[in-house]
């Protein structure tokens, strides 16, 4: 039986998340339970931040290395799917937000929570994400975020902390909104929020400069059913294979990406990213699909992909529909297997060559020398039954005046 008088915090060991565990207690009354991730995101040791969770107040301070657990079971289905919103870039904190959910979830049910709380503001798409999430997977939990519902504003935040003399040193605040994780960074506001200023280098933490690259680097990503597992000969796990691909991608300014985005909760924002591994590693994937799906079968993966990316930005990823397109998508992966060769140099990653021992590319099928096994007398019969609606309309068309115009002339 749930008690009713608990709250879990999803904490991050920041000014915001730290005052809102005494602020929590004291304007609801109930016991704050701190959960706090390591995504991959770097900073503070997860030991560091459940202490001072604790010394905040909180009755609980629940922490999980869920590194392994993000790059295998979350960025891997984003690999597959090839997902970049917008056609553009790698989802960041859409695909971390479902994740720290159900270890918010199961931190609820453990220490006896009918509420979730979380440090979102009512601008942005994070709160749709968690608060989705949370109640696709427990539809009876709450949920509350200080900053939109309890009027938790900056200048609150500072005089509670001082008030209270909380355990938190008040650093110079960064211009910047920062989300970060293994996958890829996120940057706005400040003065980004203007889109005609140009992102300066302070915005860049996974990438160096482009324009002054090191030598090109040459890489081999070997994949099985979609999922790297060897770089350059060595064995990897999923989060190696990106740890790996971030150093090496990054030192060489590849994914970096500046746009103007459309937001779930119907602005447009200008974002900055940063996805270096996850850059050059969907790139390899997609060549890789190239030789080993289908053809019919590949373009029904494209839609499914750009559909995938939109419904996970768009707080899906516990839908139903998701669900479905993770199966159509995990069946295509079945072939994907094989090696691409990639060189990066200066913010762009090149596939150089492929191979696999189940890729549906035949040398002797697409051959124009010797050895072509491929009948080209058998495109005449082709072409004349491809072509014959075509052929029909056209005749229709002429009968009613209608035909295509030619000209009498050609052009000179």
């Amino acid at each position: 039986m749930v008690k009713k008088n608990r709250i879990v915090l999803a904490y991050s060991g920041g000014l915001d998340t730290s005052v809102a565990i005494p602020y929590l207690k004291e304007r609801t009354g109930k016991d704050v339970v701190a959960v706090s991730l390591d995504v991959g995101q770097g900073g503070e040791s997860l030991e560091t931040i459940r202490q001072r969770a604790l010394a905040c107040g909180a009755v609980e301070a629940y922490v999980v290395d869920a590194r392994e657990e993000f790059a295998s079971e979350y960025c891997m289905l984003a690999l597959k799917a090839n997902a970049k919103y917008e056609g553009v870039y790698p989802l960041v904190s859409a695909i971390s937000r479902p994740l720290i959910s159900k270890h918010l979830v199961r931190a609820a049910h453990q220490f006896g929570a009918d509420t979730i709380s979380h440090g979102c503001t009512g601008k942005g798409n994070d709160q749709v994400r968690f608060e989705v999430s949370i109640a696709s997977i427990d539809p009876n939990l709450k949920a509350i975020s200080p900053i939109r519902d309890l009027s938790l504003t900056r200048d609150v935040e500072i005089q509670f902390a001082a008030d209270h003399k909380l355990p938190i040193t008040q650093t110079e605040k960064s211009p910047y909104s920062i989300d970060q994780n293994v996958w890829g960074r996120a940057i706005e506001t400040g003065f980004l929020e203007d889109p005609w200023n140009g992102p300066t280098k302070d915005c860049y933490t996974y990438t160096d400069d482009p324009a002054f690259p090191p030598v090109e680097d040459e890489v081999v990503i070997e994949f099985k059913r979609g999922v790297p597992v060897r770089i350059d000969g060595k064995d990897v796990t999923p989060l190696q294979a990106i740890e790996e691909m971030n150093r090496r991608a990054g030192a060489q300014g590849i994914g970096r990406i500046d746009l103007i985005e459309d937001r779930l909760v119907g602005i447009k924002s200008r974002e900055l990213y940063e996805a270096p591994g996850a850059v050059a590693l969907i790139a390899a994937h997609e060549e890789l699909e190239n030789c080993c799906l289908e053809r019919e079968q590949h373009r029904i993966k494209r839609d499914i992909d750009k559909r995938w990316a939109e419904l996970v930005y768009d707080a899906q990823w516990f839908s139903p529909a998701v669900r479905s397109l993770n199966a159509f998508i995990e069946e295509t992966q079945r072939y994907v297997s094989g090696e691409i060769r990639m060189v990066m140099h200066g913010g762009r990653a090149v596939v150089t060559g492929r191979r696999s021992d189940s890729s549906l590319y035949d040398y002797r099928l697409a051959t124009y020398d010797s050895g072509d096994t491929y009948d080209q007398n058998a495109s005449n019969g082709f072409i004349s039954i491809y072509g014959l609606p075509d052929k029909v309309a056209a005749a229709r068309d002429v009968k009613f005046g209608n035909g295509i115009e030619v000209p009498d002339n050609a052009v000179e």
